[in-house]
């Protein structure tokens, strides 16, 4: 039996999110369904569509509240080189795909129905995620054009998120890499020295 009386929009709203992403962490975002989370929550289904518009965008508000979980994990010492800060950055993203594997994989489903325009406010957190880094690659090569720093960025980041995911999916092995953190520092070392020694 619903219970609307007992709480807000607003907290219900956090609960049903709570509930959400507790199953995902457990079980993986193919295990989510409403049903399940109103169980958890004892409430209704119909009471948790008064606060999600639909599974879409539930799915959406698990994305963001990751992306700042990410974010705050990839902190660097100010005190490092900026060489030293690019390594550590790629470091901690890797250490969170492998710590947190089912919310960061949330990350990346295709379930969303890819004619859904992404928020502005997840494309500004995405924005958020790389200006650390592209301030690094800034730092290496004050030359560079915002658009080459951008590429830049963009370009280290998909290469080691790749070595993540054939790394978290068991087949880093099978193209003859056994050790995803020594695959990532020679990836990391390998960038730097070609983006400062290009023109």
């Amino acid at each position: 039996m619903a219970r609307r009386s007992e709480h807000s929009q607003e907290q219900i709203r956090e609960m049903v999110l709570n509930a959400a992403e507790a199953i995902v962490i457990e079980k993986g975002v193919n295990a989510l369904t409403v049903r399940k989370v109103a169980v958890e929550i004892g409430y209704t289904v119909g009471s948790i569509y008064m606060v999600f518009a639909n599974m879409q965008d539930l799915i959406m508000h698990i994305k963001l509240r990751t992306l700042d979980q990410l974010t705050e994990q990839l902190t660097v010492e100010a005190s490092d080189s900026a060489e030293q800060q690019i390594q550590s950055l790629a470091n901690h993203y890797l250490a969170f795909a492998q710590q947190h594997f089912n919310r960061w994989q949330i990350m990346f489903e295709t379930n969303l129905d890819n004619k859904i325009e992404l928020p502005e406010t997840y494309q500004n957190k995405i924005e958020q995620l790389f200006l650390p880094l592209e301030g690094l690659f800034q730092q290496l090569k004050p030359q560079a054009s915002a658009e080459q720093v951008n590429l830049i960025a963009r370009a280290l980041w998909s290469g080691v998120h790749g070595i993540c995911v054939l790394y978290l999916n068991g087949s880093l092995g099978r193209v003859g890499v056994e050790n995803a953190e020594s695959a990532v520092k020679l990836l990391v070392d390998t960038v730097i020295r070609g983006w400062q020694q290009a023109a």
